[in-house]
């Protein structure tokens, strides 16, 4: 296994490394695990699209006192901070793509968060790693400064029923602008809502 993840040894060590000011990443993962070495390949291959991402990696069989402290009981899973709070679980492997956009969705996010600018309205886009025009509307929405959450409803089962839910419609992109539904990349009605010109 190629280490170009940094390996951490403890709890204490992992809180050390912790970034006040973005999105963290710690990778549980068991070496010699099939599920385990595939999620640290992707993570590794994610990482060289995306710069200036803190993702620290543990081996479970070797540091014990991370998992229970976040009851994780599988390996691989991806702890996800917020500076030093402790936000989701992201298990199992995924493939490159979905780390490429979880980190670069959190990344954008960050930097346009500390940048002191008038709040915005609040943007999520529902999304899969494979869909061409979710990739097109959030590269759109990146370049013109616009913050958003992005939610994969391949590997979120319960955001995909609550997307159906609202808008009756399963494809996707779907993004919701405060509350307020569009179906596909219709740019004027996203410019309209956001205020782009």
């Amino acid at each position: 296994m190629n280490m170009a993840l940094r390996e951490i040894d403890s709890h204490d060590e992992m809180l050390g490394i912790l970034d006040e000011k973005k999105k963290n990443y710690i990778l549980l993962y068991k070496r010699g695990s099939e599920a385990s070495e595939c999620s640290y390949k992707s993570i590794e291959n994610a990482l060289r699209k995306v710069k200036g991402v803190n993702v620290a990696a543990a081996d479970v069989t070797s540091v014990r006192d991370i998992h229970p402290i976040y009851s994780v009981t599988s390996a691989p899973s991806l702890l996800v901070f917020e500076g030093k709070n402790f936000i989701k679980t992201v298990k199992g492997c995924n493939d490159e793509n979905f780390y490429h956009s979880l980190f670069e969705s959190s990344f954008y996010s960050s930097t346009a968060a500390n940048s002191g600018e008038t709040p915005q309205k609040r943007v999520t886009v529902y999304s899969t790693p494979t869909c061409s025009w979710c990739n097109t509307l959030k590269t759109y929405l990146k370049k013109n400064g616009i913050r958003f959450r992005d939610v994969d409803v391949s590997k979120d089962q319960k955001a995909a029923e609550a997307m159906v839910a609202r808008s009756g419609q399963q494809g996707v992109p779907q993004t919701d602008i405060n509350g307020e539904i569009i179906v596909g990349f219709d740019k004027n009605r996203i410019n309209t809502l956001l205020g782009i010109h």
